[in-house]
Parts: structure tokens; C-alpha cells; sequence
């Protein structure tokens, strides 16, 4: 519709900097946030997986987007995560979320999904809070070991019969499933951003066809990412190989097993960078071991980042 951003190239899903106290730690929230936004990114994803935003209260979650709102202030979209356990609750944290700032919402899979009507529940839910919160929504197709579901065809052919859906993150971590999934789009009647959230095959993502990647890789070696995906619309295929090459052994490193873990590897990541100020994760969460945090570092190095 009018109005609705259009979701492509890089946008980073951003963590969330906390204290010792495991409180967001909002001056480095905000330092931050103007890193990032110096690249040529498509967006930001706020308050998703990466940000911990399952793990943060409602009025956190506010919180963080009233900050990243007031730096970035228009100059890309801003896409909150959307993470809730019934209907009813989802269309008033999606009203709150529109109201601190976010310019669309990135609708998380809630157990309710999981059964033998799956389909309606899913279109259902994204339907109520597409009419409740009247705002773009990206669908989110996640692979089971975060929490999510899979989609099956006429799931997701029901979702997009909802004309504020306007994008789909595919995080499957499935090549076959992803390239279904891309097929099941471009059959569709509008057009429909796909985004990738297949951190161990961004590259391959954006070369079949990906509209952008939103992603928490995308959150450490952006700028090398950024020229990636123009690189790839340029048909730069050879050079924007180089760099793939160049930044999937990092990538390996902090989406090893157990995947769960990746957030606090991030923010270890960004500490090195002298991005955040520390790497606390909001418990249950671990924070990683020393010899992980060697390995983190010769990564870095290795990819010529750190």
C-alpha cells in the first residue's frame, strides 16, 4: 500500500547492549545505533531474536525503539519484532510498537502454530493484527531449533492473501526449503519481499533471488555485507564471492552449535569492535567461554574485521 516501506538489501537485526545488572544499557544502545546506521543498510530490525526481544518486558521493548527511532529518525525503516502468546496480546504490543516508532513488524511463530490447523491459526493471527495495528507486517518462517515452524505451501499462500503482509523472512537454515519458499513468491499475485535470514548461506540467498537479508550477521562486517549485495545487483557474481568467501568462516563461528548462543557471540564480537561497551546476555542465556572467545577473536582477525 501507499506509504509502506519496500524491505531490501541489508538490514541488520540489532542486539541489545546491557549492563551488569542484565538492564539495557541505553547510552550504548545509542552509540551503537549510530554505528550501524552509517552504512547503506535497508533497514533495522529491533527487538527481534538477535535483540533478545522474546527475553525483554513489554515496556523494554518500548524502550529500545523510542532510542532507535530518535537516532535514526526516518532515514530507514525500523522493523520490531513481534513476540507474544496470544492474539489479544499481539495486536496491543503491535499498537505500542507502532506508537514508539517501528514502521513494520516482524510477526515471531507462537506455539499455537504448532498442530494439525496450523494453517488458519497462522493466517488468523496475522490477520488480527494486521486490521488491529493497521501496519506492514514481514511473516517469519524460523527453523524449529529457535522456536519457529516451517511453513507449509498453503500456509504461506494464505498469509500472503493478506495485503499488509508485505514481506517474508525465511530462516529456515534449509537451502531446498528456502528455494521453495522463494518459488511459492514470485507465483504470487503482488509482489512480495523475500528476506533471508539464512546466516550460513547469505550469499547463495542473494544470487537465487532474495530481495535482502535481515539477518544478525548483518550486525558485524556490515559494510563488507552492504557491498555484497550491491555487488550482486550489479551481477558482480565473482567479486561478491570474494567476499562471501571472506566472511563465511566468521559467520561459522557464531552460528556454530549450539545456534542458541549466537547472541552472546555477537555481542562478544562488537565488545572487540569496540562497538558496545560489554557482552552481558539476559539470563537464561550463558555467556560464552573463554576459549570460544578466542575463537571469536581469530575470526575477526581472519576476515580482516578486528
Amino acid at each position: 500500500m501507499a506509504g509502506w516501506p519496500t524491505l531490501k538489501g541489508i538490514i541488520p537485526a540489532t542486539v541489545c547492549p546491557m549492563n551488569e545488572r542484565f538492564e539495557i544499557d541505553e547510552d550504548s544502545l545509542e552509540n551503537y545505533i549510530k554505528w550501524i546506521t552509517r552504512f547503506r543498510i535497508g533497514g533495522l530490525a529491533v527487538n527481534v531474536d538477535t535483540g533478545e526481544g522474546p527475553h525483554l518486558f513489554p515496556e523494554e521493548r518500548v524502550r529500545v525503539l523510542r532510542i532507535v527511532s530518535d537516532v535514526v529518525k526516518g532515514k530507514v525503516p525500523i522493523i520490531a519484532g513481534l513476540p507474544a502468546r496470544f492474539t489479544a496480546e499481539a495486536v496491543k504490543l503491535a499498537r505500542e510498537a507502532k506508537e514508539a516508532g517501528a514502521d513494520a513488524l516482524l510477526v515471531f511463530p507462537i506455539p499455537a502454530f504448532i498442530g494439525g490447523d496450523s494453517s488458519e491459526v497462522v493466517y488468523r493471527y496475522h490477520k488480527a493484527i494486521a486490521e488491529g495495528a493497521d501496519m506492514p507486517l514481514v511473516a517469519f518462517q524460523l527453523q524449529p531449533a529457535l522456536g519457529g515452524i516451517n511453513y507449509d505451501e498453503e500456509t504461506i499462500s494464505k498469509l500472503l492473501s493478506i495485503e499488509h503482509v508485505i514481506a517474508l523472512k525465511e530462516a529456515s537454515f534449509d537451502a531446498r526449503r528456502f528455494s521453495d519458499t522463494l518459488r511459492i513468491l514470485r507465483s504470487a499475485p503482488r509482489k512480495i519481499s523475500l528476506l533471508t535470514g539464512n546466516d550460513n548461506f547469505i550469499f547463495e540467498s542473494l544470487v537465487l533471488g532474495a530481495d535482502g537479508a535481515l539477518i544478525g550477521f548483518g550486525t558485524i562486517g556490515t559494510d563488507l555485507l552492504v557491498e555484497m549485495y550491491e555487488l550482486i545487483q550489479r551481477k558482480r557474481y565473482a567479486e561478491a564471492k570474494e567476499i562471501a568467501d571472506r566472511l563465511q568462516p566468521l559467520a561459522d563461528v557464531i552460528f556454530a552449535p549450539p545456534v542458541r548462543r549466537y547472541r552472546a557471540r555477537l555481542k562478544e564480537a562488537l565488545v572487540m569492535l569496540g562497538v558496545i561497551e560489554h557482552a552481558y546476555v539476559r539470563p537464561p542465556l550463558l555467556p560464552v567461554s573463554e576459549e570460544e572467545r578466542e575463537r571469536i577473536r581469530r575470526a575477526l582477525k581472519e576476515a580482516g574485521i578486528l
